[in-house]
């Protein structure tokens, strides 16, 4: 891929995440100093490289789930706004117990996301913001619904048999093991504990998203969680 090739990708996965409709060539003129012709023929490659479609005819383009993928691999820091981080620390360091500590990570990460927040330590699973996740126009019925539904209907399962080892992990669309016709991004985080060696905080939400923000809230909470219980 060019650099300009990657600069074009990088600004359709950014708007189709604020605005929830396919990006077209128009748009994109606003952003760069290149002509519509131009930057249609580079959607077109790019179209062709499997890293963006167009959902149907006279529609703008919008990510697949390889685009996201090679967008996601290229994030340098994942910078997070700092107020936020505060207000996270401060709910989870006042907590106190162990359960509560999580369950506040868990809604607060919710809240600020707009995604379903998600905690496991030992068998225990807690869940937060289902209205939310169901919420994005992606999830308004139909099978992507019931696709998110059997991903989560399994999910302390497949959690305890891949027991993902990173900081992060962040599985986009056709990646989750379950719910692959879902069309939603599962950003989980690893965490220390005294209590379970498959301790996790995340978020489940639409591929379409900011990526960078939610990566580093969702990193940064596996951080303070395991700081709090240790």
């Amino acid at each position: 891929m060019t650099p300009r090739q990657e600069q074009i990708l990088q600004a359709i996965v950014e708007l189709y995440a604020e605005t929830a409709e396919p990006v077209g060539s128009l748009a994109l003129c606003q952003q760069f100093e290149m002509s519509s012709a131009t930057i249609r023929a580079e959607m077109a490659e790019l179209e062709r490289q499997g890293y963006i479609m167009q959902p149907h005819i006279s529609a703008g383009r919008v990510p697949t789930d390889r685009g996201y993928r090679f967008y996601v691999n290229g994030l340098g820091d994942r910078p997070a706004d700092r107020r936020t981080e505060q207000a996270l620390a401060r709910r989870i360091k006042s907590a106190g117990e162990v359960e509560q500590a999580i369950k506040s990570a868990v809604e607060s990460l919710a809240h600020v996301t707009h995604n379903l927040g998600l905690g496991t330590i030992g068998r225990n699973l807690y869940l937060s913001g289902m209205a939310s996740l169901f919420q994005h126009p992606e999830f308004y019925g139909g099978q992507q619904a019931y696709e998110v539904a059997r991903l989560l209907d399994s999910l302390e399962e497949w959690l305890a048999e891949a027991a993902p080892n990173d900081p992060i992990s962040v599985y986009i669309g056709h990646e989750n093991p379950i719910g692959r016709s879902s069309g939603a991004t599962l950003i989980i985080s690893r965490f220390e504990s005294p209590y379970s060696d498959r301790s996790y905080i995340g978020v489940l939400g639409p591929t379409r998203q900011n990526y960078g923000p939610v990566i580093g809230l969702v990193e940064y909470t596996g951080r303070l969680l395991a700081e709090s219980i240790n």
